[in-house]
């Protein structure tokens, strides 16, 4: 199996990953300012099939980046992590610009943040990397665990995702108040940590495993992730969705991560056995893929300027329509995002935030190349 068919399927991964994303995004974006009434049945499970699932998937494709990044230092024979850092550090600056100018629920410092710490992991031996995917896992269960059980014991509610509203007022409005509360807004990137760095290294040693491969082994592997995610996720996650209020946070943090370790699989299995068939969905999802870092700051400023009262104000104007508006605006996005990045690619390698990153990383290395050769400092 070739490199490239490994590539194109995780472009599709992502794809489906950054869209997905969106999808649980929107409830916030379509929220309405003020006091409104519990969510009616239609939406609940609505909400349910995306809250946390696709950002699950895109954390695990993250550590399976993280990975692809290290085998190419090595085989350039880079000192590791040496210049990952400041990549890392890139993606850091722009997650704060796009939670302060954009969105407060940005993932994109989190997963710079751990980055950092899975750096110095990802090589190490296998059974180091276990071991750190079991402490690191078992501290977010206990942590999980130990806070549901105070609120069943102390009574209170963990919020939902359609308990968090959007910042109301105008957009100087919103981004003061994530200047001013970082605390409340940041929490959830702090809070999931221990998560995120099990599931880079489990998206790593996937990886290594042959999840991408188009072969007897891959298929086995994929198997596997499905029966053990979506035969264990499902049924948890239908439970901590929907029995309880207080069970927010297991269904979020613990079902959801187990769910998109199971969807991992599915959609791998799903590229593999459609083989290279084109057609307008699977186009359009690679290059949402290609285009992923653009895609997701892209999906969540045009969600802003629809739903926001200093945009279009429409999750006010469309309140008594929810939640089929939602859905359609969700559905509207991603076309939109499908399209933008197809006519974008035609004439362009990369997406506008890839390329800007691009070139604030090998700005600085190029300089430092003996010469300035740049073909010593490539990526």
């Amino acid at each position: 199996m070739t490199t490239t068919t490994r590539i194109h399927a995780l472009d599709i991964l992502r794809g489906v990953a950054i869209l997905g994303t969106l999808g649980t995004n929107i409830w916030i974006f379509t929220s309405v300012t003020g006091p409104a009434g519990a969510p009616g049945a239609a939406e609940s499970v609505l909400a349910f099939l995306s809250n946390g699932k696709f950002l699950g998937m895109l954390t695990l494709m993250f550590g399976i980046g993280l990975e692809l990044q290290y085998r190419s230092a090595l085989r350039k024979g880079m000192r590791w992590p040496g210049w990952y850092l400041f990549r890392a550090l890139l993606l850091l600056v722009e997650g704060l610009l796009h939670y302060v100018l954009i969105f407060e629920f940005d993932v994109l410092m989190g997963y710079a943040v751990t980055s950092m710490i899975v750096a110095y992991l990802i090589g190490r031996s296998d059974r180091a990397v276990r071991t750190w995917i079991a402490v690191m896992g078992a501290s977010h269960v206990l942590l999980i665990g130990g806070v549901t059980a105070l609120l069943f014991a102390y009574g209170g509610d963990a919020p939902g995702i359609l308990d968090t509203g959007a910042i109301p007022g105008t957009w100087f409005d919103q981004v003061m108040t994530r200047i001013k509360e970082p605390l409340l807004y940041r929490v959830e990137a702090v809070f999931i940590i221990p998560m995120g760095i099990a599931m880079f290294l489990t998206g790593s040693r996937l990886y290594r495993a042959g999840l991408l491969e188009n072969s007897e082994r891959g298929a086995r592997l994929r198997t596997r992730l499905m029966a053990a995610g979506l035969g264990a996720g499902i049924p948890l996650n239908l439970i901590a969705s929907f029995a309880d209020p207080k069970l927010a946070l297991v269904d979020r943090y613990l079902a959801a991560p187990l769910v998109a370790a199971g969807l991992l699989g599915l959609v791998t299995a799903l590229v593999h056995r459609l083989g290279e068939r084109p057609g307008p969905l699977r186009a359009g999802l690679t290059n949402v893929g290609r285009t992923a870092l653009s895609s997701y700051m892209l999906q969540n400023l045009i969600a802003g300027v629809l739903c926001y009262d200093w945009g279009l104000g429409l999750a006010q104007a469309l309140a008594d329509a929810r939640p089929w508006w939602v859905v359609g605006a969700w559905a509207g996005i991603c076309a939109l995002l499908m399209v933008l990045s197809t006519l974008w690619l035609r004439r362009f390698a990369r997406g506008p935030m890839e390329a800007a990153w691009q070139w604030a990383y090998m700005k600085p290395r190029a300089r430092r190349a003996p010469g300035g050769d740049r073909e010593k400092v490539s990526v």
